[in-house]
């Protein structure tokens, strides 16, 4: 469903030589699997993802979605404009610190993706609202992100990436804000989204107990990425 090859990416620093990164990524991902990346921090494995789901560019190598070359000749094969489209419709994003727009409420917030991709709110709150209830959000459809706790608001996170049928989730520590109950129950949540909905997660962490419950864990260190260890559920 998605592959990288040979990715790499440099940070240069005014009067400074260029920081190497991504160190040559190569990564293949299939239809409905959950990925979780491990690693010390600035190992680089949220520059990874932000490449990944085309929000940062990378220096060389190609990435292909669903086959069709995304990436390639060090430039994306779209427009800036068609790549915000295909971000919208394609990717899903799940942020340590939530992001939900405070002044709207939980089925506001998850109805957005598909208000801004169709401007048409009725049926994007109905869709919301189908999301939000299958979480075990019915009863907090109208309720601000202020008056959620933070596992509900992760899930209305969750809810929101989902809105638009993407066909991949990549989400950056998403449990670390959560206490040990709510972090499990998350990960757990995202093990069956990726089952029932076919689509592929790719989590970073830094807790390999919950990278356990994924089908796959890669270990990050220097800018490569290295094999882990297989689920153990």
């Amino acid at each position: 469903m998605l592959e990288a090859r040979n990715i790499t990416k440099s940070y240069t620093l005014p009067g400074q030589q260029a920081i190497p990164i991504l160190r040559g990524i190569n990564l293949l991902i299939g239809e409905g699997e959950m990925v979780t990346i491990v690693g010390a921090s600035g190992s680089g494995k949220t520059t990874l993802l932000n490449v990944l789901g085309t929000l940062d560019t990378p220096d060389s190598g190609e990435i292909l979605f669903d086959k069709e070359q995304l990436f390639r000749d060090k430039k994306y094969t779209l427009s800036p404009k068609a790549l915000a489209k295909f971000r919208n419709q394609k990717i899903g994003f799940v942020f340590q610190f939530h992001h939900l727009l405070s002044d709207f409420t939980a089925i506001e917030n998850v109805a957005m993706p598909e208000f801004i991709a169709t401007g048409k709110l009725p049926p994007a709150k109905k869709r919301a609202a189908e999301l939000l209830e299958s979480l075990g959000l019915s009863e907090r459809l109208d309720h601000l992100p202020s008056e959620l706790s933070g596992g509900e608001q992760q899930r209305v996170a969750i809810a929101r990436a989902l809105m638009n049928r993407p066909k991949l989730v990549l989400a950056d520590e998403p449990s670390g804000n959560l206490d040990s109950k709510n972090s499990r129950m998350l990960y757990e949540l995202m093990a069956k989204l990726s089952k029932e909905r076919k689509t592929s997660f790719i989590i970073v962490t830094h807790n390999e107990e919950y990278a356990a419950l994924s089908d796959r864990c890669l270990h990050m260190q220097d800018g490569l990425l290295h094999a882990g260890f297989e689920a153990v559920m």
